[in-house]
């Protein structure tokens, strides 16, 4: 994986303002705006932004807002907006992205699940795509889905400075990110607050075989899925090629992946990061049931949060005021992350082995 740390000071607001370029970290002229905006698209969006449904949705939704559920957003009247624009982008997605060969400067790319990372020397161009990932493979592209991924993240990150600082230099373009480099520590920091999920490293897939010991964790018997855990828990991994393994916090550090006393103080700001994201959550009606965070170190020694921050592709969500009622009826929580898409491939083939050629029938 590319070397890669996010962060810095940002502006909250949707729209590209030279806010979002602190001056102590002038942008190369190989990698400017106007550059990235020309070039970054495959495919030309030519639809409504997703943005300015967003914006209309949340401005006449302000005064009056029943509790949050996933029947009201069915039926809401901003519905058909936001099913046109999506319709008519479908064959606009952003899938690929070519920018080693056109943008002076840009020396090599890495193609991630869903990102696209470019390296501009003593900064990284990551691009979020359109790609819709699960189980370690890519099935599809969905339209806005990297704008709405980039800019949630970089809310999250602006919103969390006070925690864990950050290095973002620039977001000139609404799928892109311009951030320093910095030495990316090689674990996944999984933070967990509920039994449940359905990959192989998910909390409910292991203690349904009857692990009670996971990653340093030990977990009480007699637990059900969806249970709330008594204390959210850190349950890391290491950031293997073709799959995640968890790993506990001694065999981080017997194996050298980090020091100790880094391992400490990321771990120690996941579970801040995690309990602050809880709190802005369920103010929101939603609940932050898991997610992951990642860390680097730039070469003055600071700890900077990298990569993305509390977004659905990689953090699980359910609507908070149903969530009591579905648990104690046996029903799977409603939810506004990719978990429905797990749970499908899950109850229809072997999402883990199966031949590509069955995604596509």
């Amino acid at each position: 994986m590319a070397q890669n740390c996010i962060g810095g000071a940002l502006s909250p607001s949707k729209t590209l303002t030279p806010k979002c370029i602190p001056i102590n970290h002038p942008n190369p002229s190989s990698l400017s705006s106007s550059s990235l905006r020309k070039l970054i698209l495959t495919k030309s969006k030519k639809c409504l932004p997703l943005s300015v449904c967003i914006s209309a949705s949340m401005s006449s939704s302000q005064q009056h807002q029943p509790p949050l559920s996933l029947e009201a957003l069915k039926t809401s009247e901003h519905r058909n907006k936001f099913l046109n624009a999506i319709q008519s982008s479908l064959s606009n997605c952003l899938s690929e992205t070519h920018l080693d060969l056109t943008v002076p400067g840009l020396k090599s790319k890495t193609r991630g699940k869903v990102r696209d990372i470019y390296d501009g020397g003593n900064y990284l161009v990551l691009v979020t795509t359109d790609r819709q990932s699960a189980f370690d493979r890519v099935l599809a592209s969905i339209p806005f889905k990297g704008q709405v991924l980039n800019e949630t993240s970089l809310w999250w990150l602006n919103k969390s400075q006070h925690i864990v600082p950050n290095a973002v230099v620039s977001a000139p373009d609404k799928n892109v990110t311009i951030a320093k480099k910095c030495l990316v520590f090689p674990i996944e920091f999984v933070v967990r607050g509920y039994v449940t999920g359905s990959t192989d490293t998910s909390l409910w897939t292991v203690y349904k075989k009857v692990v009670r010991n996971y990653c340093g964790n030990v977990l009480p018997d007699e637990m059900v899925k969806n249970q709330k855990l008594l204390e959210n828990i850190l349950t890391p991994t290491t950031k293997a090629a073709d799959h995640d393994v968890p790993v506990t916090p001694d065999e981080i550090i017997q194996r050298g992946l980090m020091s100790r006393a880094d391992y400490e103080e990321t771990s120690k700001r996941a579970l801040q990061l995690f309990a602050y994201g809880q709190r802005v959550a369920i103010k929101h009606g939603l609940v932050l049931v898991d997610t992951k965070y990642e860390f680097g170190k730039a070469p003055d020694g600071t700890v900077f949060l990298v990569d993305e921050v509390h977004i659905p592709d990689s953090s699980r969500y359910w609507i908070g005021h149903s969530y009591q009622e579905h648990f104690w009826n046996g029903l799977e929580p409603e939810n506004v992350d990719k978990e429905f898409l797990r749970l499908w491939f899950n109850d229809h083939c072997n999402p883990y082995e199966d031949k590509e050629d069955w995604f596509l029938n």
